[in-house]
């Protein structure tokens, strides 16, 4: 009989900064466990992806939220009462399904469960919180490839701020400014601008290949564990090769034409409901050339001055009004801000439903998910999250009431979201099913 003996690690460490370079390129390693010291090593010992009639989603966080006594209704199910703020949207009662009494399992910390809402990863503001992909990109990694960008992220007043996150934990950096969004939807650049752009991806593809020779030699001298995530992480680098060969086709691709006339720039934070409607454009010119199929905003209100509104006198920061500690003023002004933001979704609906794609309307092809990471921005509350799905070819024109203390998971809406997508998924995150009275139409 052989005998087993506690493997102890003999050989010295790998260095956590070690490359595999070759023809030029560079390319770094995953944290392996022969880069930990030996005593830790030892311790350690849309219709459907690729269907003709393509489906999508846009994901909305207002990290602020909306007051809850006027956005929720008092009564569940088909024939509920529409709140004040609901009934800012009663011409598309049924396109969107209210939904209360849901959050994120263990998502906490106030403000900062923000940048979870698309992701739904725990304690969010823990000293050793790693974020985890978001629902837009796992669209983007299965069905990326499809439309010219795999997804697009902005952001209002965000600054770096925004919702996608890939599956290595790392933040996708939105972009701020609608008129760029536009020159990168439509503008067409020139042939140098374009070859050069073709050389870049050309570059990133070959990196693989440039260092395989070294990288068969490491998977040699590197235990089976390592091994193991070595062929996951060129498996990955495989992958994102594929993704850069199908940029680089759409490169040579024209651009769509559009009617709509580029949108000027906007600076000054305080125009944040014009920069809100910019964005509700942009986001609809893309989805109607079909320029990709999953876009997050994200509506940072906690980076928001006092607003200018016509006809409106504002004397706040948007920050200083969600926390109206129940003041009179503080809540009028909210309530004004807050049926802003219904109105100005009320004419994306409109404008979706205005287009046809394929016999209906794009609203029905597309999925909306807006909501928040606060349930109560006065009390820093992570629960009963203000949350309205509208779109996408379901069931709606009803209220789905969970329970208000004890909270139905919000990520079950996010399977419900990708199997409409066409992708065979059961779980994402801390889900435990799809949402349960929501229907397909």
């Amino acid at each position: 009989m052989k005998l087993r003996v506690p493997f102890i690690a003999t050989r010295p460490a790998l260095s956590r900064r070690r490359f595999l370079r070759g023809a030029g390129v560079a390319m770094s390693l995953p944290l392996l466990d022969a880069m930990l010291p030996r005593s830790a090593r030892a311790a350690a010992a849309s219709a459907g992806p690729a269907g003709a009639t393509p489906r999508r989603l846009f994901g909305i966080c207002n990290n602020l939220g909306l007051r809850p006594d006027l956005f929720f209704p008092t009564t569940a199910g088909r024939d509920y009462v529409a709140s004040p703020y609901l009934e800012l949207l009663k011409a598309h009662r049924n396109d969107f399904t209210v939904i209360s009494g849901v959050s994120h399992p263990n998502v906490d910390g106030g403000h900062p469960a923000d940048i979870s809402f698309l992701t739904a990863a725990p304690h969010p503001a823990s000293s050793s919180f790693r974020n985890t992909i978001s629902l837009d990109q796992f669209v983007a990694e299965r069905i990326g490839t499809l439309t010219r960008f795999p997804s697009l992220t902005f952001s209002v007043n965000g600054a770096a701020r925004g919702l996608s996150w890939t599956g290595a934990g790392v933040a996708i950096p939105p972009e701020e400014k609608a008129s760029e969004v536009y020159n990168d939807l439509f503008l067409q650049g020139t042939p140098e601008e374009i070859d050069a752009q073709v050389h870049r991806l050309d570059t990133g593809r070959s990196i693989l290949d440039a260092v395989a020779d070294q990288a068969k030699d490491l998977q040699r001298d590197v235990g089976t564990r390592d091994r193991t995530r070595l062929e996951q992480y060129f498996t990955s680098v495989r992958d994102l090769e594929h993704r850069l060969q199908e940029s680089r086709e759409w490169e040579r691709k024209p651009k769509p034409v559009v009617d709509a006339r580029p949108p000027g720039d906007l600076s000054n934070p305080a125009q944040y409901m014009d920069k809100v409607k910019a964005m509700y454009d942009i986001v609809r010119l893309a989805f109607e050339t079909d320029s990709t199929r999953a876009i997050t905003l994200m509506l940072n209100s906690v980076g928001t001055p006092a607003l200018t509104i016509p006809g409106e006198t504002i004397t706040d920061s948007y920050h200083n009004l969600s926390h109206h500690g129940k003041t009179d003023e503080k809540l009028a002004q909210l309530k004004v801000l807050d049926e802003w933001h219904m109105k100005l979704l009320a004419k994306l609906l409109d404008g979706l439903a205005a287009v046809n794609e394929g016999g209906e309307p794009l609203l029905n092809r597309t999925m909306i998910l807006y909501g928040s990471n606060l349930g109560d921005a006065n009390a820093h509350s992570t629960v009963n999250l203000p949350t309205l799905f509208a779109g996408g070819g379901f069931r709606h024109g009803q209220h789905l009431a969970f329970d208000r203390a004890q909270n139905y998971p919000l990520p079950n809406l996010f399977v419900s979201m990708l199997q409409r997508m066409g992708l065979e998924e059961d779980r994402f995150a801390s889900s435990t099913g799809t949402m349960r009275g929501l229907e397909m139409a």
